[in-house]
């Protein structure tokens, strides 16, 4: 398959909330274009792009997933993308190499919160969107209704490109408002059509509201305009791509996946009005970084450029390795060649170059500007990274992805899989930037944190299908502490005599409490000789072990000095070992005289709410024993609440929060500090904690 020109390649996502018809939407254009010669259906598990065992069983996008689509010398290449928030931040990665973005939304309305963060994201990396109004033939479709809404969300104002003729039952074709013809579809063929008499004055009325639209991106035009002139019909397209470029307005069409009404008039739309990769790189030229001095470089799209690559998704593939997805920003790429990863200063060997179309690779002697493809098994490469030549190397920016928000440990379901387990995560993890995976040293737990529960329940769900290992997932344990509020004072004294050299060890220690984060803190104030130097460091090393397990409920003790003031040795029997046990002793009895409590972590927990939902929000957060530290308005509609809550109280937030705002609530958690537990929680803790360990001596 050639390269084509890079003024006619349009490089589109699919983007919207989960629902919104994205796969749909793709399958149709692909079906309507050619490219497929039926037309799949999410239901069936038979579409291009959700092709992976768990987008099919869930019947919905879980990765993004490219196709493409070659007509009239152009190339559309399509991003169909995730909406449902546990795999949205796959979105914002591809947002990355995307020129374009087509935001679907049904004719039903029901805004979400994805579809207000796929516009974020597209705001981010100045993304010009297109507004489509998919379903116009299902029950309750309201066109003007859904666009209104969509405009209200984002605070940018609409253009009509095209209007329904009818809606529901009589949804029967389309007005292109920018022609002012009408179309309608028999068999899948488009005929044109008379505008109809009762779509008319609404058309005319598109139409005049487009014309002033377009005038207002530019002065020459406005005052043309307002002097009563008409806009010519190349001042209005070029207008329109000024405009859309700039985000001045969205653009809006509309159609039906399902019935095939509308799709090559949307590609029509596309390649008229969304930017190629040239028009982007004026609005908003590629800079990197020049790895030989540091300095600015800006790269252009063309052929003769030094190459420069971004990754913008990994997949990691059991039999083919891992498939690195990439657009190139200039130069070409050739198969065969060597590179080098100047994210990570490391050579690579490119073998075949190909595209993808769905799961199928459509290979390729090299890709040029402006293209998305692919590459196998390269070694060091991960997403965000920049591959470049060894000539007029740069560094390209990453991409940011949020961190993960919720928790679970993990356990095999078979007994010494633990190191099958952590192989295949650390092989998913390198394709899925938005998940971590570590061992907790003090819960001896291992902890997979992602976006969602929905999300941790599918990446183990592919671990046991690409690396055959199972493991049972539960609500990791809370890292408690403890600490004193009193002071104690002890004597730990060990002695030993059982034939031959005994063991001695005196000391007394003075116990009490330091600020919080104050750690643990020892004083030595032995004088005269009572203990010798040389077993000093003794002691406080059989503190330091032994505050590793308090008394409570064997959590870390923190937050607490101990002074060692007195004691006594013997100048035989004494040692190392008899001080650091007799320190240990001197702990564990002075821990209990000296008002012990246990603290829980408490989290800054941010939550952004449409304001309809506040009420319930805050008071969810009062019942979960949060304290409300503020309420600030936040952008079109919506309140943003900071709080400090329990840890215990959020590890499973993320899912009543989306049940309480239907979908749309947000938020984002990071630790605080600690604070001391309420005496009645308290005990429950330490009664639990006392079964739990008492079963593991059993054990």
């Amino acid at each position: 398959m050639a390269n084509v020109e890079v003024s006619k390649i349009r490089n589109i996502g699919i983007v919207g909330h989960g629902g919104a018809g994205k796969t749909s939407l793709t399958e149709a254009i692909l079906f309507g274009a050619g490219v497929t010669d039926r037309m799949g259906r999410v239901e069936d598990g038979n579409t291009v792009t959700d092709f992976e065992p768990e987008e099919i069983s869930r019947q919905i996008s879980i990765a993004t997933a490219l196709a493409y689509v070659e007509k009239d010398g152009y190339r559309f290449n399509l991003m169909d993308t995730p909406g449902y928030a546990n795999f949205i931040e796959d979105t914002k990665g591809t947002m990355s190499a995307m020129d374009g973005a087509i935001i679907a939304f049904p004719a039903q309305g029901g805004l979400k919160a994805e579809t207000m963060k796929v516009w974020q994201f597209s705001e981010k990396y100045g993304v010009p969107c297109m507004l489509y109004i998919g379903s116009m033939d299902k029950d309750m479709a309201d066109f003007a209704a859904a666009a209104s809404e969509v405009e209200g969300a984002y605070g940018t104002p609409v253009t009509f490109l095209q209007m329904p003729i009818g809606s529901a039952g009589t949804f029967s074709g389309i007005v292109d408002i920018v022609r002012m013809k009408a179309y309608s579809w028999n068999g899948g063929k488009r005929n044109e059509t008379e505008i109809p008499e009762a779509e008319k004055a609404q058309a005319e009325e598109y139409r005049s509201n487009l014309v002033e639209r377009v005038a207002e991106t530019d002065d020459n035009l406005l005052e043309k305009y307002l002097e009563g002139g008409e806009l010519t019909d190349q001042e209005v397209l070029d207008g329109l791509r000024n405009g859309i470029l700039h985000r001045k307005f969205i653009p809006v069409v509309c159609g039906s996946a399902v019935k095939g009404m509308g799709m090559d008039l949307l590609l029509e739309a596309v390649q008229q009005f969304l930017p190629s990769p040239v028009d982007m790189a004026a609005a908003h030229p590629m800079k990197g970084t020049s790895v030989k001095d540091g300095s600015e470089a800006v790269r252009k799209p063309a052929p003769e450029e030094p190459l420069s690559v971004r990754v913008f998704k990994t997949l990691a593939d059991p039999f083919a390795g891992r498939i690195t997805l990439f657009r190139v920003y200039s130069g070409v790429l050739k198969a065969d060649s060597n590179i080098l990863n100047t994210t990570r200063d490391a050579k690579e060997r490119v073998g075949q170059v190909f595209y993808m179309q769905g799961k199928k690779h459509v290979p390729t002697p090299q890709a040029a500007p402006g293209e998305i493809a692919a590459v196998a098994k390269l070694k060091s490469t991960l997403t965000g990274d920049t591959l470049s030549g060894d000539n007029g190397a740069v560094v390209l920016p990453g991409i940011d992805f949020s961190e993960p928000i919720i928790s679970y440990a993990i356990a095999p379901k078979n007994k010494g899989d633990e190191d099958k387990v952590s192989s295949g995560l650390h092989r998913i993890l390198d394709e899925d930037p938005t998940l971590r995976f570590h061992f907790d040293e003090e819960t001896k737990e291992m902890i997979l944190a992602g976006m969602g529960q929905l999300h941790l329940e599918v990446t183990l769900e592919r671990l046991k299908r690409k690396f055959g290992t199972e493991v049972e997932m539960k609500t990791p344990q809370i890292a408690y502490r403890e600490t004193i509020k009193g002071k104690a004072k002890v004597q730990g004294k060990y002695k030993k005599q059982s034939g031959g050299r005994g063991q001695y060890g005196d000391c007394w220690l003075e116990f009490e409490p330091l600020p919080r984060n104050g750690g643990f803190e020892f004083v030595d104030k032995i004088v005269g000789g009572a203990i010798p130097r040389q077993y000093i460091p003794a002691v406080e090393k059989g503190l330091v072990d032994a505050i590793k397990e308090g008394v409570l409920a064997g959590y870390p003790t923190v937050d607490v000095r101990a002074t060692v003031f007195d004691g006594s040795y013997h100048d035989v029997d004494s040692s190392e070992m008899a001080f650091k046990i007799a320190a240990s002793m001197a702990f564990k009895k002075a821990i209990p005289q000296a008002q012990p409590i246990l603290l829980e972590p408490i989290m800054l927990l941010e939550t952004t709410t449409p304001d309809e939902f506040l009420g319930a929000v805050i008071g969810d957060i009062n019942a979960r024993r949060g304290r409300v530290q503020g309420v600030d308005a936040g952008s079109r509609g919506s309140q943003k609440i900071s709080a400090l809550v329990p840890m215990s109280e959020v590890l499973t937030y993320a899912n009543q929060l989306t049940s309480m705002t239907s979908g749309r609530g947000m938020y984002s958690m990071e630790f605080s500090h600690y604070e001391e537990v309420p005496a009645h929680i308290a005990q429950k803790i330490i009664e639990t904690r006392a079964k739990q360990r008492g079963k593991e001596v059993e054990e």
